[in-house]
């Protein structure tokens, strides 16, 4: 899809702490770990206060470029710190896109849970479906993954045959 991606902040997270874990004598790499966590608790904080609203969160986006700014401004002598700054700077557009936007979680946890019932389905019917079937199934996914995020009853939409699943909403 041509639209702005938001990187998890959770998958990253992690894989710092396994560096971490694995190498807890690299001075650079806590140095690099300390900065990015004296980052994001603020704004962690803003979200647990305020929720996803831009208008809270636009607030960070100094200290962000700040962390960037030092970031870019000399690489590590330790090969697993210089390849954590250079892929926090290949994606640093990418990693606090939910600063400027309502509703954008800075972790992937929507998308997972959306993604369970079709690793069920897949294992269900352990390759015997047809394209058309698993297109099908896919739509029918969709809907009900937004009927759950939205809180309206799945099965009250299909009922009411509305096609518009917001103007359901509005409806209902």
């Amino acid at each position: 899809m041509d639209c702005p991606q938001q990187k998890c902040l959770v998958h990253l997270i992690r894989d710092v702490n396994d560096d971490l874990l694995k190498n807890p004598f690299d001075g650079e790499l806590k140095r690099m770990a300390g900065m990015f966590s004296s980052l994001l608790k603020p704004i962690i904080g803003t979200i647990d206060k305020f929720g996803l609203k831009s208008r809270y969160m636009k607030k960070h986006k100094k200290d962000v470029k700040k962390y960037f700014d030092e970031l870019s401004a000399k690489p590590f002598t330790s090969e697993l710190a210089e390849k954590l700054r250079q892929r926090m700077l290949k994606y640093q557009s990418q990693l606090f896109l939910f600063l400027d936007y309502d509703g954008v979680p800075w972790n992937n946890n929507n998308a997972e849970h959306a993604i369970k019932p079709f690793a069920k389905y897949r294992r269900l019917v352990n390759g015997r479906i047809t394209e058309e079937g698993l297109n099908d199934y896919l739509i029918l996914l969709s809907l009900y993954e937004t009927c759950e995020y939205k809180g309206i009853n799945f099965l009250d939409f299909l009922l009411s045959k509305e096609r518009d699943i917001d103007k359901f909403c509005d409806a209902y």
